[in-house]
């Protein structure tokens, strides 16, 4: 799972093992460590949640969890959907809030292009 965080905004890339993974579990998360001080990391995760709210963002000290209803999960899942998007109100504005399917890089050279999704711009690619 990628993250990528700019101004206030969160955008989660998931590849294909991660979203099956999302759908027989409930969550998935990554761990980033920025040093040797066990407390010195930052959990992300995604989650299916029992919820009307597409979806919802749970942050504590070193964690932050956003969690997608079962519901829009599933659509997700099996459509050509490419994500969910979504704000929540933090108080003094809003958290824009992007999960995609983490596509193929177009020029497939790239060994990050293991575990992706096809990319649905592929055909236009000479």
């Amino acid at each position: 799972m990628k993250l990528r965080i700019k101004g206030n905004s969160l955008r989660l890339r998931v590849s294909p093992s991660e979203m099956e993974r999302l759908q027989r579990a409930g969550r998935i998360e990554e761990i980033i460590h920025f040093a040797p001080d066990p407390d010195a990391k930052l959990t992300y995760a995604l989650e299916q949640a029992e919820s009307k709210q597409e979806i919802t963002v749970r942050y504590r000290p070193q964690e932050v969890t956003l969690a997608l209803s079962k519901e829009s999960v599933r659509k997700w899942a099996q459509t050509e959907q490419v994500g969910i998007y979504g704000a929540v109100d933090v108080g003094f504005g809003q958290l824009a809030i992007a999960v995609e399917k983490d596509f193929a890089c177009l020029d497939r050279s790239h060994p990050d292009n293991e575990d992706t999704f096809a990319n649905p711009n592929s055909a236009n690619v000479c």
